[in-house]
């Protein structure tokens, strides 16, 4: 059995809600290359070559509300040609995180559980009095991330596949078969 991975997190990356002013406060991170190949290998990409957050976090409903932005340049291998594609995020972040851990669902094995399409997101919950925002980076990045990157005008072709002319659908062979039919 493997060990699991130590929990990844970036310095600087927490808000403390004791000390915070009425006016809230900004957190404006420049993550350095350490930490940035940490993140590399958690979100599974060649590299990411910058990352800035700068978000402003203020009290909301007895925790806090963070606004802000990320900005990343990462690098991954094309799905065609496995070549470096470098791709870069700017991605709006707006999350709630509310003290207390979340509770564990009591009901009976049957019961329904009702999910509001419409409503706001759940918010994120901390213990103490500090939130740690390296799991709300990451997701964000990991959102972000482009699953299928390829360069502009790359295609399979590229890489010496060619589409037949042959229609290719789970019916093409009944297909031909009725068009055998019916021409015996």
């Amino acid at each position: 059995m493997s060990t699991p991975r130590p929990r990844l997190r970036i310095t600087d990356a927490t808000i403390r809600l004791d000390s915070m002013p009425t006016a809230g406060r900004d957190l404006n991170l420049t993550v350095d290359k350490d930490e940035r190949d940490q993140l590399a290998e958690a979100l599974d990409v060649v590299s990411i070559d910058r990352l800035e957050i700068k978000l402003h976090a203020v009290r909301f409903k007895g925790g806090i509300r963070v606004t802000g932005r990320l900005s990343a340049v990462i690098v991954q291998q094309s799905v065609v040609t496995f070549e470096p594609v470098v791709q870069e995020i700017g991605e709006p972040v707006d999350r709630v995180f509310l003290p207390g851990t979340e509770k564990a669902f009591s009901g009976p094995a049957d019961a329904e559980v009702f999910v509001d399409l419409e409503g706001e997101d759940i918010p994120d919950h901390f213990d103490g009095n500090e939130a740690d925002l390296t799991d709300l980076i990451l997701e964000t990045m990991s959102l972000a991330i482009d699953p299928y990157p390829r360069a502009p005008g790359e295609s399979l072709e590229d890489a010496g596949f060619k589409p037949t002319d042959e229609e290719v659908h789970p019916f093409a062979a009944l297909k031909k078969l009725r068009r055998d039919l019916d021409e015996s």
